[in-house]
């Protein structure tokens, strides 16, 4: 059934997805991606929706080139997880406690911390979350700002603090239980405002370049090979990648910790964790030619590789391992995917639907977070089910708690 092919593109577009299913402007920006002279070829995920510039749920090879829009602004958002020694029947009946220790370790929405996380005091016990991302590196890391676009330079102060802050939007902090009613974290987040800023800075630089004047979206203004202003976004990308990273590392550890405390009585153990980025460039050779590879709103999936999919706040999210499918130039979705924009859910449905599709979880349940009521994302479950040929399915995971900003 899948992949069908997309008509009326110069760059060969697969969809994982039905194209009467897509919405008519999504489309467009996907034709509109694929006429960029540069596009080797570009990949539809079956999450896809409408984004800024490039679609989400999108996948972009391209020679030579790339466009800070199929990036997008949240640079390295993405995943991290993982399953501890817990159990449904070891949390208690009421995870309001819970809800708000969490709440209170990590900041949400625009929220950061009074003053940096203090990462050695992380180091990890017997019991603890333990990465390299969380132990090593940060003195170099930190020390590189100062090579960041200068634009960016009086953002220093904020992006300390808000290393371990989770964000507002679609970005979350969930206990899960799997299958076998094993607890595991799922936590959703990125590069918070210095990502932004960064790609904001770079993306007004490329609408300005000669050979992109004539572009019919502007939005997908791209940086060339061999140019100064190429480095310049490559350099600040790749920080901004590792910044995404590590605040997901810090954020885990801090809700690692916070669950540990509920648990005084017994030691809570963590297995590896597993992370991943769904907003990024990665070098890649596509059809055995260097690419540099864009992936919003998409996962690397190559044989073997561990991948978060999530849901919504009230259904389910999955643990996955990818297949290597080289006609999606290894890649599978990164969520479930708006079917709605945020605007239209808040329109169309109210507070007391969103506590009837959250029932069971305990989460906020008011109208600060009523654009992301369950209804207004694709069905996950119909997600999955149209990329058997990308990706297999580990664990199901299914809420019992979501923090939301």
């Amino acid at each position: 059934m899948f992949p069908v092919e997309l008509s009326g593109t110069r760059a060969r577009t697969l969809m994982w997805a039905q194209e009467s299913e897509i919405d008519a402007a999504a489309l467009q920006q996907l034709r509109n991606i694929a006429r960029l002279e540069w596009v080797h070829g570009v990949r539809v995920m079956p999450d896809v929706h409408l984004g800024k510039g490039a679609t989400v749920g999108s996948v972009i090879a391209m020679r030579d080139a790339v466009a800070p829009a199929a990036v997008g602004v949240d640079i390295g958002c993405g995943m991290e997880s993982v399953r501890t020694d817990l159990t449904a029947a070891d949390l208690p009946d009421d995870l309001r406690a819970l809800r708000s220790a969490i709440e209170a370790a990590v900041p949400v929405g625009f929220n950061a911390h009074k003053n940096p996380v203090q990462v050695n005091k992380l180091a990890p016990g017997p019991s603890g979350v333990a990465t390299s991302t969380l132990r090593t590196g940060w003195d170099r890391f930190w020390s590189a700002f100062d090579d960041l676009d200068e634009a960016v330079a009086p953002r220093e102060s904020k992006a300390h603090k808000q290393m371990g802050s989770l964000g507002g939007g679609n970005h979350f902090i969930e206990v899960c239980l799997d299958q076998d009613d094993q607890v595991w974290i799922l936590l959703h987040s990125g590069s918070r405002n210095i990502g932004k800023e960064i790609a904001e800075r770079h993306m007004a630089v490329a609408r300005k370049l000669p050979h992109n004047q004539n572009l019919v979206d502007r939005d997908l203004a791209v940086f060339l090979a061999n140019t100064p202003e190429m480095a310049a976004y490559r350099h600040d990308l790749t920080w901004a990648q590792e910044y995404a990273a590590r605040n997901r590392a810090v954020m885990l550890a801090l809700v690692s910790e916070a669950v540990r405390k509920q648990f005084p009585t017994r030691e809570v153990r963590f297995d590896t964790p597993i992370s991943c980025h769904h907003n990024y460039v990665a070098e890649e050779k596509i059809d055995s030619v260097p690419m540099l590879v864009t992936r919003k709103g998409a996962v690397r999936a190559g044989a073997g590789d561990m991948a978060l999919i999530p849901g919504s706040m009230g259904t389910r999210s999955y643990v996955v391992r990818g297949k290597g499918n080289p006609e999606s130039f290894q890649s599978a979705s990164h969520g479930a995917g708006r079917r709605m924009s945020r605007n239209a859910a808040k329109r169309q449905f109210s507070v007391a639907d969103l506590v009837a599709q959250t029932e069971g979880v305990e989460s906020r349940k008011d109208a600060g977070v009523l654009d992301e009521i369950p209804a207004a994302y694709k069905n996950i479950d119909d997600v999955i089910e149209a990329q058997q040929d990308l990706v297999d399915v580990v664990a199901t995971l299914r809420q019992v708690l979501c923090v939301k900003g």
